[in-house]
């Protein structure tokens, strides 16, 4: 039970579920998930360990870059089933919406300052 009881804390908040949809656009840094959400990085990063923990989220470092995508759901048949429903869901809400709007104008070297 231990970890279908991990996975759905780990979407039990709002910012991460956003964090999820926004990962379903495209393999994003803290950075452009910093810009997109408006949270500090100590946040997205705390959120995107808890997601990682869950198995929802996976990352790959690429010289400077750590890119977090989500993960194809091997490892949890939980995290899986969740993150194929979730494709699915909250597309019409408005903070989605908004959130996604914004994806295209996310420039990590920009928003990193590098």
């Amino acid at each position: 039970m231990k970890p279908f009881v991990k996975v759905m804390k780990a979407l039990s908040d709002p910012n991460r579920v956003k964090i999820v949809k926004l990962l379903q656009q495209k393999v994003m840094c803290v950075c452009e998930l910093q810009g997109a959400l408006g949270i500090s990085q100590p946040s997205v990063s705390k959120h995107l360990k808890i997601l990682e923990e869950a198995g929802l989220v996976e990352y790959q470092k690429d010289g400077l870059w750590v890119n977090y995508y989500l993960a194809d759901g091997n490892h949890s048949p939980y995290a899986a089933s969740l993150l194929g429903n979730i494709k699915h869901w909250l597309d019409d809400d408005s903070e989605v919406a908004d959130l996604i709007k914004k994806v295209p104008f996310l420039n990590r070297e920009e928003l990193c300052k590098l």
